[in-house]
């Protein structure tokens, strides 16, 4: 191996930032000077060390070859079809990946990166109480929860329809992490472990679960992208309008070269409403996450409602992480309250374990994040989405923003277009406003 094989890893253009400083590792960094002249056992290993990357395929090429050609040429095999974005997941090698990158037929070559996961007060907070006088609680529509999995809890009985693990393999919904149950409740906890006061904004909506995420809370690019493809796949059949992805990776890709943001496009052009955690990188300008990135989706960062249900008080959190994003796009969309967010607890998780001083009582825990956040959002696009089932998703994203209440001495880059606002972004009369404002009263 010599230097130019060095110097074709650092300018091609199909090899995402993160796989070339991966593929540089092959090599030695140190004046570029290959590993065989220092160690050569060192050398051998790291040449043959194999990592995890996702294909895609140029289908606008006219010599396209199938998936199972190319790999067959480049010496690796598929491991998993990702056909929303024409592309497929492998693991390589320096040889396998030069090979890859050769053909004509590879479009682009990503690192298969990992990805992480990132209500007493919190309702209100957002006004969704006088939206559930009208009856506005989510009924009918159905909310994708793309996470570690859903424990079978009391507070949402008879409502998660579907599951499915891209981990395990499970059939039973299940939740090893502890993560995807809070953030299931976030969204449709009805509080009936707790009198009724921990409710989400969308009380009697319904869920699928789709586990991407291990039990230490992590997973793969091309798990997530799976899992994305399986919502759209089944988005008719369970009645799929929202996706909430409380998880997130730091990018390093413009959103157009970015795999998991090509597929959450993919998921809104097929008309479901995808709501993404901005990141809790904060406050540090820049540290916005992918898919969080891309601009057509509704980006969420976290608010500190302050346990009050005033607005002067609120601020946005300083682990919410901000804009601009890696292609100077401002960002988050809007805010939504995401500290000591009190929600669905899963008996035995991983998460429930290590914060036994966050449970508040026996069916409940106390977490903060942008994953708090996010699944707010997506309760208030719940209700909705039950008060006009033809929004579609631009139509929600616009109502969500222009409805928002700013907040004093942010930047957009901080809060978006403020926190947001249930009983505004339905869409209420003038008349039922009024009524409404004496709600506060």
């Amino acid at each position: 191996m010599m230097l130019h094989e060095v110097s074709w890893i650092r300018s091609s253009s199909k090899l995402c930032p993160a796989l070339k400083k991966a593929a540089l590792g092959w090599y030695s960094p140190l004046k570029y000077v290959p590993c065989f002249i220092q160690k050569p056992l060192k050398f051998i290993k790291q040449h043959w060390r194999k990592v995890p990357v996702i294909v895609q395929i140029d289908e606008k090429k006219v010599s396209l070859l199938s998936a199972e050609e190319i790999t067959a040429f480049a010496g690796c095999s598929i491991q998993k079809q990702l056909k929303v974005i024409n592309a497929f997941s492998t693991r390589v090698n320096a040889k396998s990946l030069s090979l890859l990158e050769n053909n004509h037929n590879v479009k682009r070559i990503w690192l298969d990166r990992e990805i992480k996961a990132v209500l007493d007060v919190a309702s209100p907070t957002i006004q969704a109480p006088p939206v559930w006088e009208q009856h506005l609680t989510g009924k009918g529509v159905t909310v994708a929860v793309l996470d570690s999995g859903i424990y079978n809890h009391p507070d949402l009985a008879g409502r998660i329809k579907g599951f499915v693990d891209l981990v395990k393999q499970k059939t039973s919904p299940y939740d090893d992490n502890g993560h995807g149950t809070h953030v299931a409740g976030d969204i449709a906890s009805n509080g009936s472990q707790s009198d009724y006061l921990y409710r989400g904004p969308a009380p009697e909506a319904d869920l699928v679960g789709v586990k991407v995420l291990n039990k230490m809370g992590s997973g793969s690019f091309s798990t997530v992208i799976e899992g994305i493809q399986w919502c759209i796949d089944n988005r008719d059949y369970f009645n799929i309008k929202v996706l909430n992805i409380s998880l997130g990776a730091a990018a390093h890709d413009s959103y157009r070269n970015d795999p998991v943001c090509q597929v959450v496009e993919k998921a809104w052009e097929a008309g479901i409403v995808v709501c993404a955690a901005a990141g809790n990188e904060g406050p540090q300008s820049k540290t916005i996450n992918t898919p969080g990135i891309d601009p057509l989706i509704i980006t969420v960062g976290a608010l500190d409602d302050k346990n009050t249900l005033i607005l002067e008080d609120d601020l946005v959190n300083d682990f919410s992480s901000r804009g601009p994003t890696i292609d100077n796009l401002t960002k988050p969309d809007i805010v939504s309250p995401g500290t000591n967010i009190i929600s669905l607890r899963s008996p035995g998780s991983m998460l429930d374990k290590q914060n036994r001083e966050a449970r508040v009582g026996n069916w409940y825990i106390s977490f903060s994040g942008t994953s708090m956040a996010t699944p707010v959002c997506c309760g208030v696009v719940a209700q909705m989405l039950q008060a006009d089932n033809y929004l579609t998703p631009e139509q929600v994203k616009t109502r969500l923003m222009q409805s928002a209440r700013k907040l004093d001495g942010y930047d957009p880059n901080v809060q978006g277009m403020g926190v947001i606002d249930a009983r505004r972004a339905v869409g209420f009369t003038a008349a039922l406003e009024n009524k409404l404002d004496r709600y506060f009263v």
